[in-house]
């Protein structure tokens, strides 16, 4: 008898569920391989990539431009994602910085400040950050108008850009582009703009979907000898 003559009806369901979301993702790629998609079209197809996946990893580059300050940086790092809400950026040059997120409470802490910053995440499944976006928070076509628009500067050929123009009102950013790779529907980049006009842009590198992360990558410990800072709700 075959292993599948073992399943239990549940594990038969679940295992037809996740071929019928494989074939949804096949289906979208190639019909964005026949023509070249509207943004509704390609927005459509990456929320249905992007629902099929669980968990990623990536190395990140974040070039930030502007601001009150008129600064500019690049840093590196390390990004894990797991959803719904699980997040760590490692920031491992020029400055060591980590923010974690376990789902209900973000960490931010800077080891040269000696300082973490504690907020509670947002509840509900809108993204109110860019960041929570990746971690699975809001919706392409619910949440958003989509427009395509001229890919950013030092971007490889072949890649797509789409902007994502919130339907609501949003505190932390007035719109989100996502660099696409039309071929994979994998998100090559994010790039957004917060309230003092400064532009954050992310590229990612070596992705890899769908790796099996453990929660224990998402938990933070509070180091000694730190300030900790509590981001209290507003009433």
């Amino acid at each position: 008898m075959s292993p599948a003559g073992h399943m239990r009806p549940r594990a038969i369901v679940g295992l037809v569920k996740g071929l019928a979301r494989a074939v949804a993702v096949s289906v979208a790629i190639a019909t964005l391989h026949a023509a070249d998609p509207t943004a509704p079209e390609l927005a459509q197809a990456l929320q249905r990539k992007y629902d099929s996946i669980k968990d990623f990893s990536a190395d990140f580059v974040h070039a930030y431009a502007g601001g009150v300050l008129r600064k500019q940086i690049t840093e590196r790092g390390h990004l894990l994602i797991k959803k719904p809400g699980k997040m760590r950026w490692e920031y491992k040059s020029p400055e060591e910085k980590l923010f974690v997120s376990d789902g209900v409470k973000m960490y931010s802490y800077v080891p040269q400040d000696k300082q973490v910053i504690v907020s509670t995440v947002p509840p509900g499944d809108r993204a109110a950050t860019p960041m929570l976006f990746l971690a699975g928070r809001g919706n392409l076509t619910r949440d958003f108008t989509p427009s395509l628009v001229d890919a950013p500067s030092g971007t490889a050929a072949g890649l797509r850009a789409l902007k994502l123009v919130p339907k609501t009102e949003q505190q932390d950013f007035d719109w989100l582009t996502l660099v696409v790779d039309p071929a994979s529907l994998a998100i090559r980049g994010l790039v957004t703009v917060d309230a003092q006009g400064g532009t954050s842009s992310f590229s990612f590198t070596n992705l890899q979907e769908n790796v099996g992360l453990a929660d224990k990558e998402f938990v933070f410990k509070i180091p000694r000898g730190v300030d900790v800072v509590t981001d209290a709700p507003h009433q």
